[in-house]
């Protein structure tokens, strides 16, 4: 029996996408849980209360700002994490020998600096942003730096199936006074600064939307996720119960011929072992039981017209 591996791919794809919902709906009630921090002043408090051996997930905001901030090369915008990266274009020779477009990364460079976030009561200190999820970096410049041609060097690219289009350099940044939401594990050292870093388990967002918007965002695509997995669920059973459905007529098709077949042979035996039977009222009905038996077993109601000899 084949299996209908259509049946199978949606009813997985349904599973698929019903542990992605569960999951943005547990995120969801986990940002809901979440402590808010009206102010960087009222964080201070909520540490100096809090309890020193669980970790506190707070939820603050602020805007962005450093001491020693980062310039972009090429934009001059002043930022906290830079991103710079640059692809060389150029056209090659595929297998038909027609000429293609393609890229390749030559350079990817990120620079950070320490960095925090200020409302105006206070700072707090953001330690690994870069691996927050939400973070979204601003397309500070992107230039496109045509190759030069000569002779020789396109000779050269010509030899080796290639010609350079130029180099594509892009500058993303995270800009200073840039409005951010942070979610994290708060920490206070020593000397009093606020940290708020990666828990060791929980939430860890950075991003220029609110803590509402987030958990909203998370309820929208836990819901969608949902209606997914019913949609490729119904859809899956469909088409198992069909394949199911044609499998259990192609035997019950299969299982009547047979009795037919039977049935026209013990008929067959039982005129045989008769001896009164004229020959001319036997020749009709041993055409019919012939016509029984050489049914085509493909479409188990015709008679065959083909034979497949090995």
């Amino acid at each position: 029996m084949l299996i209908p591996w259509g049946g199978v791919g949606c009813c997985l794809s349904a599973a698929a996408m019903y542990l992605l919902g569960r999951s943005s709906g547990r995120d969801a009630e986990v940002l809901r849980s979440v402590a808010r921090a009206g102010s960087m002043k009222d964080l201070a408090a909520i540490l100096d209360s809090a309890s020193k051996v669980l970790p506190l997930v707070v939820a603050v905001s602020g805007r962005v700002g450093s001491d020693t901030p980062l310039i972009c090369q090429q934009s001059g915008m002043r930022g906290v994490i830079v991103e710079e990266t640059a692809e060389q274009h150029f056209l090659k020779h595929n297998d038909a020998g027609s000429w293609i477009q393609d890229s390749a990364v030559m350079l990817s460079v990120s620079k950070e600096v320490p960095w925090y976030l200020d409302d105006g009561t206070g700072r707090v200190y953001v330690v690994g942003a870069r691996a927050a999820a939400g973070l979204i970096l601003t397309v500070a410049s992107e230039v496109f730096e045509e190759s030069g041609r000569t002779l020789v060097r396109g000779t050269l690219d010509y030899l080796q199936g290639l010609k350079m289009l130029g180099v594509k350099r892009t500058e993303r940044v995270l800009p200073t006074g840039t409005s951010l939401t942070v979610v994290g594990e708060a920490i206070k050292d020593d000397v009093g600064t606020i940290r708020i870093q990666r828990p060791h388990k929980g939430p860890f967002y950075v991003s220029p939307k609110s803590i509402d918007q987030l958990i909203m965002n998370l309820g929208k695509w836990a819901k969608l996720y949902r209606f997914a997995s019913m949609g490729f669920a119904a859809f899956g059973v469909f088409l198992l119960a069909k394949r199911a459905l044609q499998r259990f007529l192609e035997r019950k098709r299969r299982h009547e011929l047979q009795k037919r077949v039977l049935h026209a042979a013990a008929q067959r035996q039982a005129r045989e072992a008769e001896g009164g039977i004229d020959t001319s009222d036997k020749e009709p009905n041993s055409k019919k039981d012939q016509l029984v038996l050489d049914i085509c077993v493909i479409c188990l109601e015709q008679e065959y017209n083909a034979v497949f000899v090995p």
